[in-house]
């Protein structure tokens, strides 16, 4: 099995700065909207289980404030074993080579003002047997509107087509079909990019990979903060909230029941106010 570490390590690394970068830009744009919100930043470390030893943590960082009603921005870097049954269902891992490591960041954005979108976005980098990177960002607007979407689209289609011919068609297909609420019948938002297992089998497609997923990072931090710019100082009633808090009560279902990163970090004993930070902080069922 080769010995990934360092790679893990350069990944984490571009996780944190990636955190950093996007952390002080949420904080100007509240700057902007006249408040002094800032993130809180929680050390965790996991729990172990018997015969391990070090396994890790991270930190979340959680912000609330005038245009953030709800923000969450954690960086993890965990390892272990899965239990067998949890193996099974990993890329490159089994009963009989249960080990993994994890590394990665993931987002969550709740807005204030329901003429914002909400918005999801994680990269992360795994090793079991095998090694490889996953990731994506998607647009969860209330109340959509076709410009946002189609500037979010063609921005992460740009990122896609310098790295591969058919990226974008295959991952946002991918997302359309990973986003979706089978009881309800409908789309948690209006899609994005979502990829798994693009594969690390030598250091050739480690670096592309790399430089691939660091570059959807590099979009986010690009397009989400343009589009929250543009929509942030729009005036709302109590129709349009309403909307925003049903909305919600769809994005919650779907990362109680459905979502892959809810029970990857609940089964490798992560940290639960980490893992659902991602949950809105006002929902209504109608």
């Amino acid at each position: 099995m080769t010995d990934w570490t360092p790679h893990t390590a350069q990944a984490k690394q571009w996780f944190e700065a990636l955190r950093d970068a996007i952390c002080a830009e949420f904080e100007a744009i509240e700057r902007e909207a006249g408040s002094d919100a800032a993130f809180q930043y929680t050390p965790w470390t996991r729990d172990a289980v018997a015969g391990e030893a070090d396994t890790g943590g991270g930190v979340q960082g959680l912000m609330k404030g005038k245009v953030f009603e709800k923000v969450g921005v954690n960086v993890s870097t965990v390892h272990g074993a899965f239990s067998p049954q949890f193996a099974a269902t990993i890329n490159g891992a089994s009963a009989e080579a249960p080990q993994f490591t994890a590394t990665g960041i993931s987002l969550v954005a709740h807005m204030a003002n329901p003429h914002v979108p909400a918005v999801h976005m994680n990269t992360r980098f795994l090793t079991t047997t095998k090694a490889w990177f996953g990731g994506g960002a998607d647009l969860n607007p209330p109340l959509p509107y076709d410009e946002d979407t189609a500037d979010f689209h063609a921005a992460f289609k740009a990122t896609c087509d310098a790295h591969g011919d058919d990226y974008y068609e295959r991952f946002k297909a991918w997302a359309d079909e990973y986003f979706y609420i089978p009881h309800r019948k409908v789309h948690r938002g209006v899609g994005g990019i979502f990829y798994d297992h693009l594969e690390c089998a030598d250091e050739a497609a480690w670096a592309a990979n790399f430089a691939f997923t660091k570059a959807v990072g590099g979009t986010f931090l690009k397009v989400f903060p343009m589009l929250v710019r543009r929509r942030m100082g729009m005036a709302f009633d109590a129709v349009d909230k309403r909307q925003q808090l049903e909305w919600r009560g769809r994005y919650a279902e779907f990362n109680l029941v459905y979502d892959r990163g809810t029970l990857f970090g609940l089964k490798t004993g992560g940290n639960v106010d980490a893992i659902l930070m991602s949950l809105p902080p006002e929902v209504v069922w109608s």
